[in-house]
Order: C-alpha cells, then structure tokens, then sequence
C-alpha cells in the first residue's frame, strides 16, 4: 500500500511538456475496449443451447483466460506509450546562496563594577546573555570575544564556530584580569583580532561601564587603530542613570562589600569612537533597553545574501516507455508461447 501511495506521489509531482497527449489516453483505453468487444462477439458468436445444460457450470479452460487478458495488457502498453509521448518531467527548485560574512569582535568589560546589580541578576550576565542571542542571530558570520578590565585578553578569536564562541562567553568572569577600565586596551585588542581579516565588514561591539583608567594604550590611539584597518565601532555603555547598588570595597574575608555609588560612564569617548569610525553609540539602562540595542545592531549590520533560484528538470518519458514495452513482450509470450501450446 505504502510502495503504490509513493509511486502514485511521485506521478503527481510529474510536469508534462506535452500535456494534450493525456487526453488521447482515456480515449485509446475506450476504443481499444469498443475494438476487443467487438473483434471476441465475430471471434465467438454465442451459441444457444437447451436449458438442460448447465453452461455455467463447465470449466472455463485456462488458454481462454489467457486470451482474455492479451487485448488488456495491449491496451494498457499502448496507454503508457501514449503518456511517454506526453513527455512526463520531474523538476525540483534549487537555490544557489552567496553570502557575504561579516567579521565581527564583541569586546566585554569584565571589571568589579560590572557586577553592579542595577542590572539582573547583574550587568556581566546580563550582557552575556544578550550576547549569547546575538551570536545566535549571526549564523554567517565569523565571530571573535575579546574581554578587558584594567588590560585585555583575548577569549576567543574569530571564528565561524559559533558554539565556541558561545562556550568562551559563558565562561567569562570577573577577577581574571588586573582590575580597572581599559577601554583603549579593549579597542585595540579587538582591531588586533581583525587585522587579517578579509572580510569586507568589520565590526567591534565594545561594551563598558566605567571611565577609562588604565592601559598601555589610550582610546583616541586605538580609534586611530580602527580606523586604519577599516574597522566600525559600536559602543555601549552599560549602567542605570544615577546611582547603582555596586561593589565599592573587599572586606576581610575577601568578599565583595556593595553599597550605592553614583555612576559614572566616559561617553564621550564613546561617542567619539564610533562616530569617527561609522559606528554608533548606545547607552543601556536597563535590561529590555540592553537587549533592544543589540537587536538594532543586528538590524543595521545585516549580512548580505544574494538568492539565485534555479529549476532543474529531467524527462522520466523512459519509465513509461520501458513499462510499456514490458508488457508488451508479456503479451507477445502469453499470445504465441503459452496460449498456442495450449491444447
């Protein structure tokens, strides 16, 4: 039942480049079925016997069935040459996908301060975790992970694997690096990652909390840096307006002592950076704000994808026409092999 649902499934997806061929078939099959009825009352005229016969009940003798089924399987060889004729086609649609990859370093500041929970659960995870969706929305394009505090490192450097990538990110935490904010530190870190890239759109997301304080290498210098290798900045800066529940000391034990602070974020250097290089800055005071700012970034730096559609097409008229010849080769051996050495 399965194997005839498949092979009736596969006839229907047939085109047909010459579909008024079909229309002779229904016509063949009557008059090849007027022709047989015909040609068997000429061939054997019935015959009135008394009622005292039981015509019914004599055997019917195997050559006469064999007989019986020449004219049907004629019939049905000639119905299959028919819609060989039809030029029966088998066609599917292919499309051919260019993608232009764009190479993009999201650098993330890992210092004390990002752990400020004016952010849930705190701005470190919150910013890993829209992130992690971002790189998820970039499926053609090779990503790397740079983080910094006081210097920078880094995580990952680009690739198209994105769980990689992923895996790196959701290891990321504070105390791995010398504390402070080193924007020009994780700017230039993030060009460095790029300078071999041939892509012809690089983007750096540099995400911070702070003012720059720390670092071989100030903001403006690793802008100039950017700049040289053609690489777009976006910048983010990440904490509520006002004051912030923020680690502002280490007690004895080593634990992390918060209390409100006000914050304080370097957005004009910021700015600066991604004006200069075609970038764009964004401040996050919030959680929905952080994620509706990546969901803009994802918008204004779409992959380019170019579609070429293509339809193939393979002429299936043979299947119909072997069919056909079968049969009539099981025709021509009943007819002149079994049906004539049948006494």
């Amino acid at each position: 039942m399965s194997l005839r649902l498949s092979i009736l499934s596969n006839l229907w997806s047939y085109t047909w480049a010459d579909k008024w061929v079909l229309w002779l078939i229904p016509v063949a099959i009557i008059l090849g079925a007027a022709w047989w009825y015909i040609r068997r009352n000429k061939l054997y005229p019935t015959l009135t016997v008394s009622n005292s016969i039981a015509i019914s009940k004599l055997p019917v003798p195997f050559s006469a069935r064999l007989k019986q089924l020449l004219p049907v399987l004629r019939i049905a060889a000639f119905a299959l040459l028919l819609a060989a004729l039809a030029r029966p086609q088998s066609s599917y649609d292919e499309e051919k996908v260019t993608t232009e990859g764009i190479d993009i370093v999201m650098a993330i500041d890992i210092s004390t301060s990002m752990l400020a929970q004016d952010f849930k659960p705190n701005r470190l995870e919150a910013a890993k975790k829209e992130a992690l969706q971002f790189i998820d929305a970039r499926k053609n394009d090779r990503i790397g992970l740079v983080v910094f505090a006081g210097e920078s490192f880094t995580q990952c450097p680009v690739t198209i694997d994105h769980a990689i990538v992923k895996n790196q990110l959701k290891a990321v935490k504070n105390g791995v690096l010398e504390d402070g904010t080193a924007i020009g530190m994780g700017l230039a870190t993030s060009v460095q990652r790029l300078k071999e890239s041939q892509s012809k759109s690089k983007v750096i997301i540099l995400m911070t909390d702070g003012v720059n304080n720390k670092g071989l290498i100030d903001p403006a210098t690793a802008t100039d840096i950017a700049l040289q290798f053609g690489a777009r900045v976006y910048t983010i800066g990440i904490g509520t307006n006002g004051q912030a529940y923020t680690p502002v000391g280490m007690n004895q034990n080593g634990d992390l002592v918060f209390d409100y602070a006000e914050v304080q974020i370097d957005e004009a250097v910021l700015k600066d950076i991604s004006k200069k290089t075609g970038g764009q800055y964004f401040r996050a005071n919030n959680n929905k704000k952080l994620k509706d700012i990546y969901e803009q970034i994802d918008k204004l730096e779409k992959t380019k994808i170019e579609v070429n559609a293509y339809e193939h097409k393979t002429e299936k008229f043979y299947v119909f026409a072997i069919a056909a010849g079968l049969l009539l080769l099981l025709e021509f051996i009943l007819r002149f092999v079994f049906v004539k050495s049948i006494p």
